[in-house]
């Protein structure tokens, strides 16, 4: 099946239509790509875990139109959840909420708890009012990848990922490019469970008080397993020196550099030059990796992100892509 437009209102009509039928949809967010299925229907969602090849236990997060839906899926939201919702949606920004009983059980792992997100991205929210106009309240999406493997932030990713038979909305490149912060809003105290586009501060801001760190009673949650986000060329992250010494040391085979400062010398060495501006890397991280992965390379050095919070999700992705 070729690429839609995700522009074209025939091909969110038929999108939507697959997706109310029990069908699996390729769309993008602003974030990645996501591989979609109505989040109330258990055997489509089991599809999803199918043909990722992801275990059933790790949580999805699911896609809404509107705040209104929230309702649908999970407990009343509590002063810090309607506070970020205020703030942040339409946006990359997940929030873990109280499940209600009997929705959304295989979507959420099995968990007592389900992640919720309204997404910005146009084709995203287009898609997901045409399915909430047809009964379905929100599409469970994690990204459109094998489990595991480096996220979708091109329609044509996604196409390589699980071929011609998965109807693809194709929306361009995905704006934030790495997938949405998620927020634990399951009890007393927020909890950031993974880093995303934005930065814990404004986060912080939104909420007046500083976030918590996971623990072990905290939800599982998309994306945060050690391993995850791993090209298929072995990923090593190094400081600047510790990258100039390895280069200086003689000449690779197989090799691609992502680095700001230090280039390499040796011919034969693929190499992209990591911007100094922490969104416009996050943009082209998962895009870079699947460029090197393209070229053959049995080997990628980065040069480990500069500290501050702004880097986290960048940082977060390199070293569990470093830890497959």
């Amino acid at each position: 099946m070729p690429l839609l437009d995700g522009r074209d209102p025939a091909a969110l009509q038929a999108a939507a239509e697959r997706l109310a039928a029990g069908g699996l949809v390729a769309f993008p967010t602003e974030t990645v790509y996501g591989l979609g299925a109505r989040a109330d229907d258990d055997a489509a969602v089991a599809a999803i875990f199918a043909a990722k090849g992801r275990p059933a236990d790790h949580p999805l997060i699911v896609h809404i139109a509107d705040p209104s839906a929230v309702a649908e899926f999970a407990l009343a939201p509590g002063d810090a959840a309607q506070a970020l919702m205020a703030r942040f949606w339409p946006g990359p920004l997940t929030l873990i909420l109280p499940r209600r009983a009997g929705r959304g059980t295989a979507a959420a792992g099995g968990q007592a708890s389900i992640g919720l997100r309204l997404p910005s991205h146009p084709v995203a929210l287009a898609l997901l009012r045409e399915c909430a106009r047809r009964g379905v309240a929100g599409v469970a999406a994690p990204s459109a990848n094998r489990f595991g493997r480096v996220s979708p932030t091109a329609a044509a990713h996604v196409q390589q990922e699980f071929g011609p038979g998965l109807l693809v909305l194709d929306g361009g490149a995905c704006d934030v490019g790495i997938e949405s912060a998620i927020v634990d809003c399951t009890r007393d105290v927020p909890a950031l469970l993974r880093p995303g586009g934005l930065d814990r501060r404004v986060l912080e801001a939104a909420l007046g008080q500083p976030l918590a760190a996971p623990d072990a009673a905290s939800p599982r949650a998309s994306g945060t397993l050690e391993a995850h986000y791993a090209p298929n060329a072995k990923l090593v992250l190094m400081t600047a020196p510790a990258l100039a010494a390895a280069l200086a040391a003689g000449p690779r085979r197989g090799l691609a550099v992502y680095s700001q400062v230090v280039a390499p010398v040796s011919a034969g060495v693929a190499h992209r030059v990591m911007p100094v501006s922490a969104s416009a890397a996050a943009h082209e991280l998962f895009a870079v990796l699947r460029e090197f992965d393209a070229l053959g390379v049995s080997l990628i050095w980065v040069e480990t992100p500069p500290p501050g919070p702004e880097w986290d999700g960048v940082r977060d992705r390199l070293q569990r892509a470093a830890a497959a």
